[in-house]
């Protein structure tokens, strides 16, 4: 994740304390990956003995957060800084090769905390 960004994401289709005040529309980052020929081997042999294939765990984490920063740089892109209702995708191309695809629909919000008042029983 961009430290520096200032988009927030969420999978939800509002954010507590902010008012989307413009909707900009569906953006999406898209990543696509395969393993090395090596890689295919290793987790080859490691599937014979069933459980986790760690090889591909750490590729298809390293691609969702790509996707997830190509979404956020979209985002930026066109002026959005916040994506509501965020969502993952994938499929596999060739049997070889995996896209990751995030996506959600990017919005203006603003800061409504301020105007909160707060209720209270006396």
């Amino acid at each position: 994740m961009d430290e520096n960004s200032n988009v927030v994401m969420v999978t939800t289709n509002y954010i507590p304390g902010k008012k989307i005040t413009k909707v900009i529309g569906t953006i999406w980052g898209i990543t696509v990956r395969s393993r090395g020929l090596g890689g295919n081997i290793v987790a080859g042999l490691r599937s014979l003995a069933g459980g986790e294939i760690k090889e591909y765990s750490k590729m298809l984490s390293d691609a969702r957060t790509t996707a997830m920063q190509r979404l956020r740089d979209a985002a930026e892109q066109v002026g959005a800084n916040a994506i509501i209702e965020m969502r993952f995708d994938s499929s596999d191309i060739g049997q070889v090769m995996t896209e990751i695809v995030a996506y959600g629909t990017a919005v203006v919000v603003a800061d409504v905390t301020a105007d909160v008042q707060r209720v209270g029983l006396s």
